[in-house]
């Protein structure tokens, strides 16, 4: 078997409203619903697929390797690329503006990408994100 691609990823909601908010309404995503479920075929593809430790999560999202009671444990993180770190900057004072709560605003993490995180209504830990090696000419 060899996998070549994320042929698919969707969280998991128990409010629609509150989700459907934030993926279409403030991160602006051109989702068609059928019935009850939002989608978007064709999006650009995922660049990296990975099986992250909490404890893992917990460090670079507050520095210590336990998950904080006051935040909802993560059940899986979905980063969005942006094409700056300034964009990044700019998103997180828009979805703030728009009462949107984050983890940490945009930090460059020691190996150079730009992020910033916040948990979604479905307990997704998602990532505003700027990694320059997906935008080096040489990545194609």
């Amino acid at each position: 078997m060899k996998i070549q691609s994320i042929a698919g990823f969707a969280t998991i909601t128990k409010d629609p409203k509150a989700s459907a908010k934030l993926y279409k309404e403030l991160l602006g995503l051109e989702l068609q619903a059928q019935e009850d479920y939002l989608f978007m075929d064709k999006f650009p593809g995922s660049n990296h697929f990975g099986v992250w430790p909490l404890k893992m999560a917990a460090k670079a999202c507050f520095g210590t390797e336990e998950w904080p009671e006051e935040f909802p444990e993560p059940t899986s993180t979905v980063e969005f690329e942006l094409g700056s770190p300034e964009e990044v900057s700019s998103a997180v004072s828009e979805l703030q503006a728009n009462g949107q709560k984050f983890i940490h605003g945009a930090i460059t993490e020691p190996w150079g990408q730009t992020v910033a995180r916040f948990i979604s209504p479905e307990n997704v830990l998602v990532g505003l994100s700027y990694a320059p090696w997906l935008h080096d000419e040489k990545a194609g």
